[in-house]
């Protein structure tokens, strides 16, 4: 009896696993126009360089684009991989979809990484006649080392001394708008991140680089004129600590920008659509906001974060769409990116 339960078992995970995996596969896409090069390899053959584009079918106009970078603690050059599953949530909504990959701490250390993300955008604007997007309204998602991507682009759009000499020069990389999911931001904090890791990003020891360590942290550009920025953390979280993002959020707050805190109680380090889609992982979880408009600050409420919540937020400050936020809580005022181009010391 024992043998055959342990058998209903095993049929039971198998079944389950392939009913997952198959569900998964429903929503993924291809790409309309893969491992498209926005710079030249560096190293070459890397990939490091590479983009992805998603399009929505029979667009009449000018479409928003939103860069998805995925997060591999600055370990791999591959970071379009994962903007498939993300793709088929947005592009359905009307978004162009980029799946972006920049070089890993193999390949550079810090600032190479956010030149190379920059690269990504001006190259986006520089040709977006030619896939039909719109280059005024550029959005930029990210998890995990992704997720400090997207930010430390928001906070720096079209600061002459962070452009690098990566690609296509002379255009504007600044974004519209941001979502990152659990962003790590405060390098020198104590055991908050692997000392090793962030040495390798660094490409110096922390501890014995401290202004470098100041200098790859986004919070230290804030000055509240960045663009709409929604932050996703898990309080359970063991590889970026749920505080790195809390920091950023209050820095944010503080400088009376358009921000939005998602805090999931029992949210880890797992993938954004279990964040989005697991009730187990949701349980708890609460969401506050502040915004430009006076400066006014909505405290935290119970939410449930679905794919909805980051589409309303792209419509709203990419499409100028949404319900009014003074009804909605996982919504904030819309704000115009300014830019901003001596700040870095």
């Amino acid at each position: 009896m024992t043998g055959l339960r342990l058998l209903l078992s095993v049929f039971l995970a198998a079944v389950t696993a392939i009913s997952i995996a198959s569900a998964r596969s429903g929503q993924i896409l291809s790409p309309t126009h893969a491992n498209i090069s926005y710079a030249p390899a560096e190293p070459t053959r890397s990939r490091g360089h590479l983009l992805d584009l998603y399009l929505p079918l029979a667009a009449g106009k000018r479409v928003p684009v939103v860069i998805w970078t995925g997060g591999s603690a600055w370990t791999s050059d591959n970071g379009k991989a994962t903007a498939d599953l993300v793709a088929a949530h947005l592009v359905r909504s009307g978004f162009a979809v980029a799946g972006v990959s920049i070089r890993s701490s193999k390949q550079t250390t810090f600032p190479g990484q956010l030149h190379d993300i920059k690269a990504a955008i001006r190259w986006l604007r520089a040709n977006a006649n030619h896939y039909n997007l719109d280059p005024d309204n550029i959005g930029i998602m990210g998890d995990s080392s992704g997720g400090w991507t997207t930010v430390i682009a928001a906070v720096t759009g079209n600061m002459h001394e962070l452009e690098g000499t990566v690609g296509t020069l002379g255009v504007s990389s600044a974004v519209q708008a941001a979502v990152a999911f659990f962003p790590p931001t405060d390098f020198l904090a104590s055991d908050a991140l692997s000392a090793s890791v962030v040495s390798k990003f660094l490409g110096c020891a922390v501890q014995t680089c401290p202004q470098k360590a100041r200098a790859a942290d986004p919070a230290r550009y804030v000055i509240g004129k960045e663009p709409p920025i929604m932050i996703l953390h898990g309080e359970l979280d063991r590889r970026v600590p749920y505080d790195q993002s809390e920091r950023l959020y209050e820095t944010l707050k503080k400088a009376c920008d358009e921000a939005v805190f998602i805090s999931l109680p029992k949210g880890e380090h797992v993938p954004p659509n279990v964040f989005l889609t697991s009730d187990a992982i949701r349980e708890g979880a609460t969401i506050q906001s502040t915004s430009a408009a006076g400066c006014a600050v909505r405290y935290a409420t119970p939410f449930t974060p679905t794919w909805g919540t980051l589409i309303e937020f792209l419509d709203r400050h990419l499409r100028g769409r949404g319900d009014d936020p003074r009804r909605e809580p996982n919504v904030v005022f819309t704000q115009s990116l300014d830019p901003r181009l001596t700040r870095l010391h």
